[in-house]
């Protein structure tokens, strides 16, 4: 014979039921509220592998989010916002889910960090060449709507001082 100790099971369930319910969940749209971005961007980045929420209703068609889940949106979010990659913000963010020592972790992150930035660098003095192009061809225009007569203006001579450099850039790039 079996014999099943009803209060067990119960106490078991009613826990069990309690710390369910002591969890927030998300729905995919509360999460796109918050965040300020679009349900499909987290569908997105749920086939990425960045999100796992579950899946409830009749054939899992309702998503529901985790504490976790929304933790790596919102470092999905900032890792997007500092320019990496997705490869790149799952890794770190699959660091941070495993138990191991974040001294490995922090150095790796730190790594990504430098080469973000080192792109971000030559960006930007690309981006100074372009501008100090802009400006010379700017000057041109102007010297040749007013008849071939260079511009008098207050700031000319420190404009021209300061594209200088940049000629002597554009004269290396070439």
């Amino acid at each position: 014979m079996f014999y099943v100790n009803v209060n067990c099971i119960t106490s078991i369930l009613k826990h069990k039921l309690h710390l369910l319910l002591a969890m927030p969940t998300y729905t995919i749209t509360e999460l796109a509220r918050e965040f300020d971005i679009t349900p499909r961007a987290i569908r997105f980045y749920e086939d990425q592998g960045l999100l796992t929420p579950k899946r409830e209703g009749a054939g899992g068609r309702t998503r529901v989010y985790s504490p976790r889940d929304r933790t790596r949106l919102k470092l999905t979010l900032r890792g997007k916002r500092l320019g990496l990659s997705l490869n790149e913000i799952k890794t770190l963010v699959d660091m941070y889910d495993s138990p191991k020592d974040t001294t490995a972790q922090l150095k790796r992150f730190l790594a990504i960090l430098a080469q973000h930035r080192e792109m971000l660098e030559r960006q930007r003095e690309d981006l100074e060449v372009t501008l100090n192009e802009i400006a010379m061809h700017e000057e041109d225009c102007r010297r040749l709507l007013n008849g071939g007569k260079p511009e008098k203006s207050a700031g000319s001579e420190k404009k021209t001082a300061a594209r200088k450099p940049a000629r002597a850039a554009l004269k290396k790039v070439a």
